[in-house]
């Protein structure tokens, strides 16, 4: 059978649809059991806990692990299983309060903006344009070093600086959205602007809004991590995961894992919550290519 004859017979191509939704389903439930195995960690952290997170079990710092501490010791002598998982509840929360807080200022300005045009959207793109252009990091160390490393320092910051970024999407959606036929009937009619929006374009933006909430709340992780390796984020004795990297990354030269521990918590989450999106966005594609 020559491979003209083979695309266009049904069982081959079905075949071919089944294999590639194998690969694309575990992909899909394997992010979704890593995601839900992070977040009941972080909702029932003080249950999970064998010891207080703060807590001195041993005094041999990045002593081995061992029965009753299955992953070794910090620099301090205090059980990094314990630690690492008070950490994912402060690690996720913050990440969660810090894209919510981008998502609201962020999408309601974008679809104002886009909305109502003139020198409004002129003036929000151009502060827009100049966030976008300052490195996010600087402007978070900055930031935090005037104001203080508390915990509400640190979402709101993170929060604005992702806001900007959130700003353009809402904006570009907006601004397809707006053109269709049933908004120009909803401004005949003498709907209100925040009935058209938020009855008329927010619906249809929902969706890619969504996703770009998933993977925000990854690049949030990844900013406070950063922060907190740096010595600028969460201050001791509390620690998220990328405080747990700082405090324990000379243990690396002595052979311990303990920095490791909170590296891989942190790759696991930021990968599992991008393949998500991935194959939700992948999924969507062929639902809207099977239907043309």
């Amino acid at each position: 059978m020559t491979r003209e004859q083979n695309a266009l017979n049904p069982n081959t191509a079905m075949t071919t649809k089944r294999r590639v939704r194998r690969p694309k389903a575990l992909t899909f439930w394997g992010s979704i059991a890593v995601l839900t195995a992070a977040c009941l960690v972080a909702i029932f952290a003080p249950l999970l806990a064998p010891y207080d997170p703060s807590e001195f079990v041993s005094y041999t710092p990045f002593e081995p692990a061992s029965p009753g501490i299955w992953l070794g010791t910090d620099a301090l002598g205090r059980d990094v299983l314990s630690r690492l998982i008070g950490g994912s509840r402060l690690t996720i929360s913050m990440a969660l309060s810090a894209t919510m807080l981008a998502h609201v200022i962020g999408d309601s300005l974008g679809l104002y903006a886009a909305v109502k045009g003139g020198w409004i959207d002129s003036v929000l793109c151009r502060i827009v344009d100049v966030m976008l252009s300052l490195p996010k990091i600087i402007v978070g160390m900055v930031v935090v070093a005037a104001l203080g490393a508390s915990i509400q320092v640190i979402i709101i910051v993170t929060g604005l600086i992702y806001s900007a970024s959130v700003f353009r999407i809402a904006r570009a959606l907006a601004q397809d959205v707006k053109q269709q036929d049933f908004i120009s009937a909803a401004r005949l009619r003498g709907e209100s602007t925040s009935w058209i929006i938020f009855g008329e374009i927010a619906p249809h933006a929902a969706y890619p809004l969504a996703a770009d909430f998933a993977l925000r709340i990854s690049f949030a992780i990844l900013f406070m991590s950063s922060l907190s390796f740096l010595g600028m984020g969460v201050q001791p004795p509390l620690a998220d995961w990328g405080g747990l990297v700082r405090e324990n990354i000379e243990g690396v030269a002595a052979g311990a894992y303990a920095s490791a521990y909170a590296a891989l918590a942190i790759a696991l989450v930021t990968v599992a919550l991008n393949l998500l999106v991935d194959t939700l966005g992948e999924g969507s594609l062929l639902r809207e290519g099977a239907e043309r």
